[in-house]
């Protein structure tokens, strides 16, 4: 499941919602459309309470994840850029940073000069990487790299962070994904 939300900065206020996938997206466009009704903000967002049984889903319904990334946006804890500004960014000289497993990388990964160091290897292998250089981190569906993203700002680096990551990426532009060794 992929969603997109539109909001204000500012205020919080939510002026829209998409959804993409196959289970449950239904459900959440629905709290999120009664959420504008009820002129919630998505400062709201993480406060909701949903129904949860553990054998069905998770603690933290993808509602309230929303509302969390939403907020480490105004907040300035992440910074985010959009699939179709990775090329014109790395274009720049920015790095492109992949965190995901090796498997996963093995699997398919961007068309991009990419720089592959795990998660779980990342602190241990930070001398790998330039201060001086600006990255941009990505995983498969952004967790990852924003706590990826975090791990490296507190280390004095500067970092954005893929919205999306690899998954929405190879959904906008499966052209520039290649598969395999």
């Amino acid at each position: 499941m992929t969603l997109k939300l539109l909001f204000d900065p500012t205020s919080g206020k939510i002026y829209g919602a998409q959804g993409v996938g196959k289970k449950g997206v239904d459900k959440r466009i629905d709290i999120l459309a009664t959420a504008i009704k009820a002129n919630l903000t998505v400062f709201d967002l993480p406060e909701l309470e949903f129904t949860y049984a553990p054998p069905f889903g998770s603690a933290k319904d993808p509602v309230n994840m929303l509302g969390y990334a939403a907020l480490n946006l105004i907040e300035g804890l992440s910074d985010n850029i959009q699939w179709y500004q990775l090329e014109d960014e790395i274009a720049t000289g920015k790095k492109f940073l992949d965190v995901r497993t090796s498997s996963e990388y093995q699997s398919g990964r961007l068309k991009v000069d990419t720089i592959h160091i795990p998660l779980n290897e990342l602190r241990e292998r930070l001398d790998e990487l330039d201060k001086n250089q600006a990255y941009i981190v990505s995983c498969h569906s952004g967790l990852r790299s924003y706590i990826a993203e975090r791990i490296l700002k507190q280390a004095g680096f500067t970092v954005q962070n893929l919205d999306g990551a690899y998954s929405l990426y190879k959904m906008a532009n499966p052209e520039g994904v290649e598969y395999g060794n």
